[in-house]
């Protein structure tokens, strides 16, 4: 078995890449409210804090905040990932089991990064908040339902315009 190496960070704060297995999917969009209450039910067995977010229709991304003195973000995700499944069955969605006798909804891996500082925190916010422009699937941020950016407007920590029509401003740390 591959042993990867994942930053341990005691109470650190992570950005997250959960994938489906089917890059095609619309289920996390289309049972959005499921996906709301694997959160919520990991949440109340090891706590965490959601920074930023974003439901795609086949991914996710993430900024979660660990409690001091804790580093198991893993299993953290993996009840996440296990409660939404288990909620997806329950609803009658087919979800079929590959070889190894697991049901084939979830990519088995994550993408991990620690935040490092201010700067790159909202870097990976940004990224969050205009990643459904990104895909194509609104022209403008804040028509996109499934993000904490309206969160973020709701708080007044960003205009409900950011990521409009001048992008010419954003910044999310990739190579142009």
């Amino acid at each position: 078995m591959v042993n990867y190496r994942r930053d341990k960070t005691a109470g650190g704060t992570y950005f997250f890449t959960l994938v489906l297995n089917d890059r095609k999917s619309n289920l996390l969009i289309n049972y959005a409210p499921f996906l709301r209450r694997s959160f919520q039910r990991a949440r109340r067995n090891n706590f965490f804090i959601i920074n930023a977010i974003v439901i795609l229709p086949e991914h996710l991304h993430m900024i979660m905040t660990l409690p001091p003195g804790t580093s198991n973000y893993s299993t953290r995700l993996r009840q996440i990932k296990t409660y939404y499944l288990r909620e997806l069955l329950i609803a009658g969605e087919p979800i079929i089991k590959n070889y190894r006798n697991e049901y084939n909804l979830w990519q088995r891996r994550f993408w991990e990064h620690r935040i490092r500082g201010e700067s790159d925190y909202s870097i990976h916010v940004n990224y969050i908040h205009f990643n459904p422009v990104k895909h194509g699937l609104v022209k403008e941020v804040i028509d996109w339902p499934y993000s904490s950016f309206h969160r973020y407007v709701d708080e007044g920590i960003l205009p409900s315009n950011w990521g409009g029509r001048d992008k010419s401003t954003l910044s999310f740390g990739e190579w142009e």
